[in-house]
């Protein structure tokens, strides 16, 4: 099938509501073009360089979320260009963020990323760590970031409990900052999990961002 076709299937089954981040990692930008003249307008991307680099040759109006792990001193590199930041693990990272936003006097929407895979190797805030840094004085002296919902990503498993047990968990995590923090927030809305492998599970709990490439553009 056509690029068009696998986005035109997805979109049919993803539910209304749902946001889809079509995950363009690796792809030229000839194929995201394919992709915008066919409606999608939100991409993800993993690595600064590729997202500075395809960035000026896009449409203007592409929403570019940065989904990887970032390091500190890659950060002035994708706040003037990115929508959202998925993939905020650290206070310090958050900390960087507002700093590099304040230079250009852009507010930049930002996720909390918590680890709820039993890999260890994923990335993430816990509980604690979370609640530390939202109930520090120096949390409030942040400007230039919007704090709009949290990321997660689950176990790599064919255990399909497993799977919806940790985005139950990150829902959880999502309805109990809402409710302790950001109750009054117009912006704290975003529960960002699901990819190609387990999108339909994170959609079933809660899931309002989803992140696919592998069923849109193919194995990499």
């Amino acid at each position: 099938m056509t690029l068009q076709e696998n986005l035109y299937n997805l979109m049919h089954e993803i539910q209304p509501g749902v946001k889809l981040v079509a995950v363009s990692k690796t792809q030229p930008v000839e194929a995201i073009r394919i992709l915008y003249d066919a409606g999608q307008r939100i991409f993800g991307e993993n690595k600064v360089q590729e997202l500075v680099t395809k960035q000026p040759k896009l449409p203007v109006d592409i929403e570019w979320h940065y989904i990887g792990h970032l390091q500190r001193n890659k950060v002035k590199f994708i706040v003037p260009v990115t929508s959202m930041i998925h993939s905020i693990d650290t206070f310090k990272l958050l900390k960087e963020v507002n700093k590099e936003a304040n230079k250009i006097s852009r507010k930049v929407n930002c996720l909390l990323q918590f680890h709820i895979a039993t890999e260890e190797t994923k990335f993430g805030l816990d509980w604690e760590e979370a609640i530390e840094m939202l109930t520090s004085a120096e949390y409030l002296e942040l400007k230039f970031v919007n704090i709009c919902g949290v990321m997660g990503m689950s176990t790599f498993t064919d255990d399909e409990a497993l799977v919806r047990q940790e985005f139950r968990q990150l829902s959880s995590i999502f309805h109990q900052l809402k409710e302790t923090f950001y109750k009054d927030s117009t912006h704290f809305t975003e529960l960002s999990m699901g990819m190609s492998s387990d999108y339909r599970i994170a959609i079933e709990e809660g899931s309002t961002l989803v992140r696919i490439g592998t069923m849109i553009f193919g194995p990499r």
